[in-house]
C-alpha cells in the first residue's frame, strides 16, 4: 500500500538504495498518486542521470503520459525531472523550443523508489515558471476542494503550505534546481551516457 504517513515524514513503503546500475536499470517509470492511494498519473520510463541522498534527476526526450482514466498523451519536449527524497515538492524542467526552459513544480510528498517505480503523492498545488521568469500558482481551488474530499489533516496541510512558501522563495533566489545551466548540463549528461556504441572493427 502506498499511503500518506505524516508521522514518518514521508509515505509508507520500502525505499531501497541501489548502486552500480546498468544503463538499462537506470530507466524508471514515475507514478503520481492521490491522497487516497489511487494512481493519478504515470510517465513512460525516463533515465536516471544522477542520484544523491536528496534527489533523483531523470531525463527524457519525450514521454507517454497515462492518466487515471486511461487516457494517454505524448509530451512534445525534452525534459528533466528532479524528484526530491526529503522535500515536499518535485520539478519538471521542460525545454521549450526557441523560448527557453519552463519549470513546473508539483507540491507533493517526498518521492520514494518502490518496486522499481519512483512514486509520490500529488498534493494539488503547482507553480509554473515561464522562460521569461513569470511565475503562476495553479490549482488552488482543487487544493481547497481536496482538503474536504480527502480529509487532509492539519499537519499535512501545514506541510503543503510550508512547501509552497519554500518553493516560491527558491524560485525568487534562483536556488537549485531553478537554474537553466544546471538543467542543460543534466540533459547533456543524459545524451553523453546514451550515445550509440560505434563498432570500429
Amino acid at each position: 500500500m502506498f499511503a500518506y504517513n505524516m508521522r514518518e515524514g514521508s509515505v509508507a513503503s520500502y525505499c531501497p538504495m541501489y548502486e552500480h546500475q546498468t544503463l538499462f536499470q537506470r530507466w524508471k517509470k514515475v507514478q503520481a498518486y492521490k491522497h487516497d492511494g489511487a494512481l493519478h498519473r504515470q510517465w513512460s520510463p525516463a533515465f536516471i542521470v544522477e542520484e544523491t541522498d536528496d534527489y533523483w534527476v531523470l531525463a527524457s526526450k519525450a514521454s507517454m503520459v497515462t492518466e487515471a482514466d486511461g487516457r494517454k498523451w505524448m509530451t512534445k519536449e525534452k525534459a528533466i525531472f528532479i524528484l526530491f527524497k526529503k522535500r515536499w515538492m518535485n520539478v519538471i524542467a521542460m525545454f521549450k523550443q526557441g523560448r527557453g526552459i519552463c519549470y513546473y513544480v508539483n507540491i507533493a510528498s517526498p518521492t520514494i523508489l518502490d518496486q522499481g517505480y519512483l512514486k509520490y503523492i500529488d498534493y494539488d498545488l503547482d507553480v509554473k515558471v515561464y522562460p521569461d521568469g513569470v511565475e503562476k500558482t495553479l490549482d488552488e481551488r482543487e487544493y481547497d476542494r481536496h482538503i474536504t474530499l480527502y480529509g487532509y489533516p492539519k499537519d499535512l496541510s501545514d506541510a503543503i503550505e510550508k512547501s509552497m512558501a519554500q518553493v516560491k522563495d527558491m524560485i525568487d533566489h534562483k536556488e537549485y534546481p531553478f537554474n537553466d545551466e544546471t538543467i542543460e548540463r543534466y540533459y547533456d549528461t543524459f545524451l553523453e551516457m546514451n550515445k550509440p556504441i560505434v563498432n570500429r572493427n
